[in-house]
């Protein structure tokens, strides 16, 4: 596997890999779990050739956010994606992704204030300028991501949209541990305790998603239901827990048609999120 750090040296690169076939993109920001490199799995299933990125976007975290202490495991990381196949990654410098004096951002209204956006302001113009320069700089054919960022995906889609950019999104499903908890880089954060409680987010969206199966379409019964399962584990804070478009993150008043059961909580300074497609994107 290739390594590249200058944006010039990933531009050149990029366009010698789509010569050869189509190209994959799986960004990433490193601290790789199984749920990362089903990613790539699916996009060598998918595309030629597969570049990955790792890049920590100090625009997405905001002042009292945990951009110090995000974990950073770049050797490992590396190893995972040469055994994994992916044919270059690309790690650059903030200072190279985010030069002094830039003022340009990238910001979709409206959907980027809904959901995780209304709990992290300023989060989602971060992730969708970075993404946007991404895109720009390697031009994949495809650029895969996993379910379990619900809300970043609606706003990478609505981004691609609206700015025409010339890739197609692919979401990819949730990776969870054996007792149903979201793979994520953050879980590591977890003590042992708050590692056995963080499984109500699961429990909490099965519960809404059976109530969903055996016919139940009042989004307010559903949300009911989940609140109701999170307030069993008082150390738990709910940030939120909704019934939302998929495409929008709107509020739904029922789930005749596609929807998305979402929910975020905090177990004392780590913020997990989960959520549950129900309808035609079952």
């Amino acid at each position: 596997m290739e390594i590249l750090t200058s944006i010039a040296e990933m531009q050149i690169a990029a366009r010698e890999l789509r010569r050869g076939g189509t190209l994959a993109l799986v960004p990433t920001m490193g601290a790789l779990h199984a749920g990362h490199l089903s990613l790539i799995a699916a996009a060598k299933r998918d595309c030629t050739h597969v570049a990955a990125t790792i890049f920590v976007n100090p625009l997405q975290f905001g002042p009292n956010e945990d951009f110090n202490r995000y974990p950073r495991t770049f050797e490992a990381d590396c190893a995972a994606l040469t055994a994994a196949g992916v044919d270059i990654l690309f790690a650059p410098s903030a200072e190279m992704m985010i030069p002094d004096g830039a003022t340009t951002f990238v910001e979709v209204g409206g959907i980027s204030d809904r959901l995780d956006g209304a709990h992290r302001p300023g989060h989602f113009r971060g992730v969708a300028t970075i993404v946007a320069k991404l895109f720009h700089i390697i031009e994949p054919d495809r650029a895969y991501f996993g379910q379990k960022d619900a809300a970043q995906l609606a706003v990478l889609r609505a981004m691609v949209h609206d700015l025409n950019f010339f890739v197609e999104i692919v979401a990819c499903p949730i990776v969870r541990e054996p007792d149903g908890l979201a793979l994520s880089s953050r879980n590591r954060y977890l003590t042992t305790e708050q590692r056995i409680r963080a499984t109500i987010l699961h429990r909490s969206l099965d519960a809404a998603a059976d109530l969903h199966a055996h016919g139940e379409r009042n989004s307010q019964v559903l949300t009911a239901t989940m609140q109701q399962m999170l307030a069993s584990e008082p150390t738990v804070i709910v940030e939120y827990a909704a019934v939302v478009d998929p495409d929008t993150l709107l509020p739904l008043a029922d789930t005749t048609g596609s929807a998305l059961l979402a929910v975020a909580a905090r177990l004392g300074e780590t913020r997990l999120i989960d959520n549950h497609l129900l309808g035609n994107f079952e």
